[in-house]
C-alpha cells in the first residue's frame, strides 16, 4: 500500500417526560481499533468515582455587540463532566451552549472563572502549553470544516502533521485506524466533494480522534444532516464512546440526540445552567405521547419565532479554519 503525506427552548415541562432512562443498543467494538485508542486513555475512564475530566468553576463570558450593548453569553457557570460520559448541552438559540463548549478548549477565553481538562487549569497555560493540551481535546463542528483540496487521508492526518511529532509511518497507521473506527476505511483516497454530508462529518470525527484525545467536543454535529444520516452518525458517536471510552460533550437542540446518545444533560438558559439530570430510563408510552404534543407545540413556536427578529449572536462566534487543529 502506498503512503500519503479536518433546544431551541424546550419548555421545562417537556423534560419531565425524558428524565427516565432511555434504552440503548450498543454495537460491539472493533478490538484492534479499541486497543489502539485505549492505550492512550486513563485506566479510570469508566463511569465510577473517577475525578471529573472536565471541571468548570464559575466561568463567565461576555461579548460587546455592534450596538454597544454587552451580551452575557455564560454567567457564573459551574459544571463537572466525568470520564467516559456522553454529556448533552441543550437550550434555545443564544442560551450559551456553543460559547460554553468553546470555553472548554479555550477557543473562547473566560472573562472570569477556571477551566480544568484532565486536571490542568487551561486558563493558566502559556500559548504553547495550551496548544499542546488541545491535542487532548478533539472538536467537530456543524459544517465539517474539511480541506476541500486534500484527500480524506490528508484531512485526518492534518492535526498530526502540523505538530510534527509523528513519523510518516505513525501517521499512516493512525489515520487508517481512525477511518476504520468511523467506517470509512475505503474512502482514504477520496476528496470531500465526492462524499455525502454524513461521510464528511465522519471524516471530521476521524480527524478529531487522530491525536487520541481524552475529550471530544461536538457543536451541533447533526444540524446539517437529514434524519436518517443523523441517526447513523449518532450510532457512530455512541459506538466510539463505547469502544474507546472517549468523553463526549455535545451541543444540540434536538431531543432525539438526547434520547439516542446522551447519558447526562444540562439545560442552559440565558447563559446559566438551570437544570441538570441523568438520562437513564425509556419513557412510558403515555409519556412519549405527551412529549410528542410538546414537540408539536415547539415546532409551531419555532415557526413563529423564525418570522420574528432573532437574537443577535456575538461576532466572535464565527468560526475560522484555524479551529480545525486549534493552532
Amino acid at each position: 500500500m502506498h503512503m500519503h503525506e479536518t433546544i431551541c427552548s424546550f419548555p421545562f415541562g417537556a423534560f419531565v417526560f425524558i428524565l427516565g432512562p432511555f434504552s440503548r443498543t450498543f454495537v460491539a467494538g472493533s478490538a484492534p481499533a479499541a486497543a489502539f485508542f485505549m492505550s492512550n486513555l486513563s485506566s479510570d475512564a469508566g463511569r465510577g468515582n473517577a475525578q471529573p475530566v472536565i471541571r468548570l468553576q464559575s466561568v463567565q463570558k461576555s461579548f460587546a455587540l455592534p450596538s454597544g450593548e454587552v451580551f452575557d453569553a455564560v454567567q457564573s457557570l459551574s459544571l463537572d463532566i466525568h470520564p467516559g460520559d456522553v454529556f448533552g448541552l441543550i437550550g434555545k438559540s443564544g442560551a450559551g451552549k456553543s460559547t460554553l463548549l468553546r470555553l472548554i478548549n479555550l477557543l473562547e477565553r473566560p472573562d472570569a472563572g477556571r477551566v480544568f481538562v484532565g486536571g490542568r487549569d487551561l486558563t493558566t497555560l502559556s500559548r504553547r502549553e495550551l496548544r499542546d493540551t488541545r491535542q487532548n481535546i478533539g472538536m467537530i463542528f456543524q459544517q465539517f470544516n474539511l480541506l476541500q483540496n486534500a484527500t480524506v487521508f490528508d484531512n485526518v492526518a492534518f492535526p498530526l502533521k502540523i505538530h510534527g511529532r509523528h513519523s510518516r509511518a505513525e501517521i499512516d497507521a493512525r489515520v487508517r485506524e481512525c477511518l476504520a473506527l468511523v467506517g470509512l476505511a475505503e474512502k482514504i483516497d477520496t476528496y470531500p466533494a465526492q462524499l455525502s454530508g454524513g461521510q464528511k462529518q465522519r471524516v471530521a470525527i476521524a480527524r478529531a480522534l487522530a491525536p487520541r484525545p481524552q475529550v471530544l467536543l461536538c457543536d451541533e454535529p447533526t444540524s446539517a444532516l437529514d434524519t436518517e444520516t443523523t441517526r447513523a452518525l449518532l450510532e457512530t458517536l455512541r459506538d466510539i464512546n463505547q469502544k474507546i471510552g472517549v468523553t463526549i460533550v455535545i451541543v444540540t437542540h434536538e431531543l432525539s440526540v438526547v434520547e439516542v446518545l446522551c447519558r447526562n444533560v444540562a439545560i442552559l438558559e440565558k447563559g446559566r445552567l438551570v437544570e441538570q439530570f441523568a438520562v437513564v430510563d425509556a419513557p412510558s408510552e403515555e409519556r412519549k405521547t405527551a412529549l410528542g404534543r410538546e414537540i408539536d407545540a415547539l415546532v409551531r413556536r419555532r415557526e413563529r419565532e423564525a418570522r420574528e427578529p432573532i437574537e443577535p449572536h456575538p461576532p466572535s462566534l464565527q468560526r475560522s479554519p484555524q479551529e480545525v487543529a486549534y493552532v
